[in-house]
């Protein structure tokens, strides 16, 4: 699996393309200033990333560090808005939890985290259903004009879910202990078997 088909696979699983997917193909060049995350943040991160995919028999997000990558990520392949929007998100986040459970997230259990995290994808589906509905009209202007569009950046959560399945699926932790590891390609087999519960393929 190569990243562009990851990335599209990514985006149908979170609703929405992969915000800094393409900047990040095609070399991160955004020019926006570099924003910063604090140990603590990228630590809160890396647990918003375990509650997204826990250790199981294989190891979870924390292990694949998610979090350091989400600060690459931002900080080379966002646009000063997408930057905004995400770590405005981080405090966001905490304000919720601490609405929700009068404690930080980090002081959470992994069931009340996980609670959290259901309320704020149905959250950010609705907020995405509906800045996507906004949109059509001036895409449709855009693409009549033979003008780019760029639309305003999805809701904070679907950034951090995007890239912390990227982040994983791209380690080495990833690839090769919860996916299949093929270092080197082989003929395809189009009849090969398969079991329900056998693992992706990744090369």
């Amino acid at each position: 699996m190569d990243r562009r088909e990851l990335l599209k696979k990514i985006a149908i699983l979170t609703g929405g393309m992969v915000i800094g997917g393409e900047v990040f193909l095609s070399g991160c060049t955004t020019g926006a200033k570099a924003s910063t995350f604090s140990p603590e943040i990228i630590a809160l991160l890396d647990e918003v990333g375990e509650t997204i995919i826990p250790a199981t028999a294989t190891p979870g997000a924390k292990a694949a560090a998610v979090g350091e990558f989400m600060k690459v990520m931002i900080t080379d392949c966002y646009t000063e808005a997408e930057q905004k929007v995400f770590t405005d998100g981080v405090e966001k986040l905490q304000e919720v939890c601490n609405k929700m459970y009068g404690k930080s997230f980090m002081e959470c259990t992994p069931q009340q985290r996980h609670d959290l995290l259901v309320s704020l994808e149905k959250e950010a589906k609705q907020f995405n259903d509906k800045k996507n509905e906004a949109e059509k009209e001036q895409k449709e202007i855009a693409k009549a004009a033979k003008q780019p569009f760029v639309g305003a950046p999805p809701h904070y959560y679907t950034m951090m879910k995007q890239l912390t399945l990227w982040g994983f699926f791209t380690s080495k932790t990833g690839m090769t202990e919860t996916l299949r590891y093929l270092p080197v390609p082989g003929k395809y087999d189009g009849a090969f078997p398969y079991k329900k519960g056998d693992k992706a393929w990744s090369e």
